[in-house]
């Protein structure tokens, strides 16, 4: 989508969506299908709320993947293997609809705005605030939308 910018806010994700919604056609540039980005993005939303699957150990979350988050923080900017799963979490669906997919990432991040109970460690980053995890999920999304295209 080089003639959209990229999302710098939850709220921009909303916005986002409400324009993937309205096209004709949404592809991934990757081996991953349309359906399956968008199912990687609302898995890490709600696992930020319901726990992610494999956790990699504290001493990885308190030392590389905290530096890594402070560096993505401090750059504004995300970057990661596009077409990695999060480890542990269900197959990814390879659909050529990817409307369902929209759906599917719009309710996550509501439930996300939405959520008040307490938020679980990022399988990588380990413990993160409301703030941060909100900037983590903009920041992820934000670079998945370098692997897609808009016809």
């Amino acid at each position: 989508m080089a003639d959209t910018p990229k999302v710098q806010s939850l709220d921009d994700v909303m916005h986002w969506l409400d324009k993937l919604d309205r096209a004709s056609q949404v592809q991934s540039n990757t081996v991953w299908k349309m359906s399956a980005v968008l199912e990687h993005m609302a898995q890490s939303v709600d696992m930020s709320m319901d726990g992610f699957p494999e956790p990699k150990s504290a001493l990885f979350q308190a030392t590389l993947g905290s530096a890594a988050f402070a560096v993505f923080r401090l750059r504004g900017k995300m970057s990661h293997g596009l077409t990695e799963p999060i480890p542990g979490a269900p197959v990814l669906p390879q659909s050529d609809d990817f409307k369902p997919g929209i759906a599917r990432l719009r309710n996550a991040v509501q439930r996300f705005q939405a959520y008040a109970g307490p938020l679980r460690p990022h399988f990588a980053y380990g413990a993160l605030s409301r703030a941060d995890f909100a900037l983590a999920h903009t920041l992820h999304i934000a670079n998945h939308q370098d692997e897609i295209t808009v016809v």
